[in-house]
Parts: structure tokens; C-alpha cells; sequence
């Protein structure tokens, strides 16, 4: 097998299992080293690049994962879409634990992460309005909608430093404000996917209630969250492994594979 593949998946360690045969090797990057080994199969006829986000053993905390090298080698292998599934909590009530949601749109609240490829002599202002591919979320729709999974079609997702939770206030503040799930990694991977012109499909899965819903929820534990995580898991393979099927083999996305044009001065 080339080291070469068409669709990334960055997602926790048990997802490379799905991928029957491959091998795992090392990319060197500008920016220092991904979060683990790349994992190299086949699903479907379809070349598949798994990467690890927090590494396998999960040993990296959100705030420390090197972003820019985990796209940056993603990219160089070819990759045209990533899809990349991850553990958020829910901020409003009528989104409910186990409930998938197909985020469309991202607040920052991180601080200090490496957010951008272009530091300069060559400048880049990428607009963030569609970090999102909405053409790999209307896939992702159809599908779930398809298994009769409960899910919602958008979401804005405030994506908060961590590695700890969320106060009671800050918690309560990001439902007053609308927001609809709350996450640690999605900025800057998607806004960096976006800066690499791939497609970036993010498929959250609801963990809990964060801490400052209606004021009624107990406090998140991590055991919670991976309690929940790891029950869906299975089902969450099923309809990433039903996307990988879906996607054609000529797939184009103007919107995101042309990302750049017009953004630099």
C-alpha cells in the first residue's frame, strides 16, 4: 500500500479497528509531531488515514494536542475530507444525552493554541463561515436519519480550553447565549482543515448535560463521559463506515477545496 489516502478519520483510539489491514507510520511535519502514528487502510475501495487525536492511551490533553502537525500530515497524504467524531455536552434541553449532533458553526473560547498555517511572510485570512462541509453533513443526515438515530441537523458548538469543565456560570452563560453543545477540540482543527482546503465533517455525540443546564444537572465527571461515549460507539462506526461508503469516489467540494481562493492578500 502507498502512503497515500483519500478520507481522514480523527477520533479515539478503537476506530482504526474497524479498518481490517494497514500498517501505522510516522509523518514528520513542519510543526513538530501529529498525536500519534497514522494508521493506513482500505474501506470500500476507498484509501482511509486514521489518526489518534489525544494518541492512543489517550496521554494527550485537549489544550496540548498539536493541531497544526495532525492536519498538516493529513494533508500531506492526500486527504480530501476528514471526518472527525467527538464527545461534546449539551447545553440546551431539548438536545439529549446519546443525541448525535452535525455542527455547522463554532464560538472560540481556547487560549493561546497555534490556530493558523500562515504566520507569515505569506498572510491568509480564511473566512470561518463554513469550517463546516455542508455537503458531508447532509450525508452524515441522511444516513442517521436513515438508521433512526436521534440527531440534529446543525449546531454551534463553544469549544472551551479545558482540560477542565465548564464553571456554573460559564456553563449557564453559553445556554443564555444560544449555544447548543460545548467541546474542547474542534477550534482550531476545523478552522486549520478549512486553512488545508479539506472537507471537515464533525458528528458530535451528546455525553452529558453540562453543568449549568437549567440549573438542574449534577456536575460532569469524565467517567460519565466515557461511559456514554464508549455505549455508542459502535453505532457511531456504523454511520461513519456507511459515510466512507456514501461518498463517491469523484467527490469535489468547491466550497471547501477552493478554501483559499481570494483569502490571500
Amino acid at each position: 500500500m502507498t502512503n497515500k489516502a483519500e478520507i481522514g478519520i480523527i477520533g479515539g483510539s478503537g476506530f482504526y479497528e474497524f479498518l481490517k489491514h494497514g500498517k501505522w507510520i510516522d509523518i514528520k511535519t513542519p510543526y513538530g509531531k501529529p498525536s500519534d502514528k497514522i494508521f493506513l487502510g482500505e474501506y470500500k475501495n476507498k484509501k482511509i488515514a486514521f489518526l489518534p487525536r489525544h494518541g492512543r492511551g489517550h496521554k494527550i490533553p485537549p489544550h496540548m494536542i498539536n493541531y497544526r502537525a495532525n492536519i498538516w500530515a493529513l494533508k500531506s497524504l492526500g486527504v480530501k475530507i476528514i471526518i472527525a467524531p467527538s464527545a461534546v455536552g449539551s447545553l440546551q434541553p431539548n438536545i439529549k444525552i446519546g443525541d448525535f449532533v452535525l455542527c455547522d458553526d463554532f464560538v472560540d473560547r481556547t487560549r493561546g493554541r497555534k490556530d493558523t498555517f500562515f504566520d507569515g511572510p505569506k498572510v491568509v485570512h480564511i473566512s470561518a463561515a463554513d469550517c463546516y462541509c455542508n455537503c458531508l453533513r447532509k450525508i452524515a443526515g441522511n444516513i442517521l436519519e436513515k438508521n433512526k438515530i436521534r440527531y440534529h441537523k446543525s449546531g454551534i458548538t463553544v469549544v472551551i480550553q479545558g482540560p477542565r469543565f465548564s464553571t456554573k456560570g460559564e456553563s449557564k452563560w453559553f445556554t443564555q447565549m444560544g449555544w447548543d453543545v460545548v467541546n474542547m477540540t474542534q477550534y482550531p482543527e476545523a478552522v486549520l482543515a478549512r486553512e488545508a482546503e479539506i472537507c471537515y465533517l464533525n458528528i458530535s455525540l451528546v455525553t452529558d448535560y453540562d453543568v449549568g443546564l437549567m440549573g438542574k444537572v449534577k456536575p460532569v465527571s469524565i467517567e460519565e463521559v466515557i461511559k456514554v461515549f464508549n455505549k455508542n460507539t459502535e453505532k457511531l462506526k456504523k454511520v461513519i463506515l456507511e459515510i466512507i461508503e456514501k461518498i463517491s469516489q469523484k467527490y469535489y467540494c468547491k466550497q471547501c477545496h477552493e478554501a483559499l481562493k481570494g483569502a490571500e492578500i
